[in-house]
């Protein structure tokens, strides 16, 4: 079994949306790493002129590979991704090997059995 690395970089509110999206199309867990700082294609100014970072919440999920596209596309609609700039971004890397996946493997075996 593959799997692929799922992150979605998102505002606070958005996490729960994306957690229960992520899990309705298939993900088996998450976490979510807090507080995590970064810019988007304009860094926003404060009314003192001084650079601004939007704090954002960092959701990273070990997933299927034949899972793994409906996941990311369930993500980016419920963190509304497209619709507006600066709401988030979500992408998924491939994973060489992973440890600690056991419990993981046999939910999904019989899951991704049954969508193949």
């Amino acid at each position: 079994m593959q799997f692929k690395l799922l992150l979605a970089l998102t505002e606070d509110a958005k996490v729960e949306p994306i957690l229960k999206a992520a899990r309705q199309a298939g993900a088996t867990g998450a976490t979510v790493i807090t507080s995590a700082r970064g810019e988007g294609l304009k860094p926003e100014k404060t009314f003192l002129g001084l650079e601004l970072t939007r704090h954002r919440d960092i959701v990273m999920m070990v997933v299927e590979e034949h899972l793994s596209r409906s996941i990311l596309e369930a993500v980016a609609e419920a963190g509304q991704f497209d619709g507006e700039p600066g709401s988030g971004i979500a992408f998924q890397v491939d994973i060489e090997d992973a440890i600690g996946l056991t419990s993981q493997i046999t939910a999904l075996s019989k899951r991704v059995g049954e969508e193949l």
